[in-house]
């Protein structure tokens, strides 16, 4: 039975945190797939197309590295439903700290009392990108701040070309 896994966020933008968890994540699974959560009440920065482009530019050659099959998709419900809707038994968790835990803690409760069948994992963050959220990312580079140390190459040239076109 292949182990598929599924590792879910917003992913706005992709920062290297986000990195760090797949490049754990695909030791673990034969195929992983990054979705990223679509909330109508939402307004991200980055449209759901630019992220999916994000995430297979800088994750696809992870998973290759590791021959482990990587897909990128959107999903507008909830994160068990659409675990079941890709086959996934595992669910990708990354902590940064004891605030995400008590969180993430929470999710499973409620998750595997929906989906027993769906198995949670946590996968703590390398200690140098623990301090990285997409958030902070995007006030920084907002600001006119480099972001380079805590975003790939390409998702900081897209950075700074979005706030760019927005002065």
């Amino acid at each position: 039975m292949p182990r598929i896994a599924l590792y879910a966020g917003s992913f706005d933008p992709v920062t290297n945190g986000h990195i760090d968890v797949v490049r754990h994540a695909v030791r673990l699974a034969d195929r992983l797939v990054l979705a990223i959560g679509v909330h109508p009440g939402k307004a991200p920065l980055f449209t759901a197309d630019e992220r999916l482009a994000m995430l297979d530019e800088t994750c696809a050659p992870i998973g290759r590295d590791a021959k482990c099959e990587i897909s990128c998709i959107t999903f507008d419900n909830l994160v068990i439903a659409t675990a079941r809707k890709v086959g996934a038994n595992v669910l990708i968790r990354g902590l940064r700290d004891g605030t995400d835990f008590d969180y993430e803690m929470q999710m499973v409760g409620m998750n595997e009392a929906m989906a027993p069948e769906v198995q949670t994992v946590f996968l703590p963050a390398s200690p140098i990108v623990r301090p990285i959220t997409a958030t902070l990312v995007r006030q920084i580079a907002a600001m006119g701040g480099d972001v380079s140390s805590f975003v790939p190459a390409a998702v900081a040239a897209r950075l700074k070309q979005r706030f760019s076109a927005k002065a």
